[in-house]
């Protein structure tokens, strides 16, 4: 089973697609999601999130800026206050 994963800024969907796992970093410290966490809200900090698109796969990272990160039944959604290029 994969988790679905969506990036979101104010200004548009950056990112929505199955992946494998997640690493946020949480403003608690960085945790990561897989298909089947428990639902639950936090907010993030300045960093990197870390796409891991299958098990055992090089992770792609993606700068973000301030926001939250919701798990819930449907997936995980960053909604982050910035995305770097």
């Amino acid at each position: 089973m994969a988790l679905h994963f969506e990036l979101v800024t104010p200004e548009k969907l950056v990112r929505s697609e199955d992946v494998h796992m997640v690493v946020v970093p949480g403003t608690e410290g960085e945790f990561g999601v897989l298909e089947g966490h428990a639902p639950f809200m936090s907010t993030i900090r300045d960093g990197v999130v870390q796409v891991f698109k299958t098990a055992g796969a090089q992770a792609e990272e993606i700068q973000v800026r301030g926001g939250f990160a919701e798990v819930a039944d449907t997936g995980l959604t960053v909604l982050a206050e910035h995305v770097g290029e």
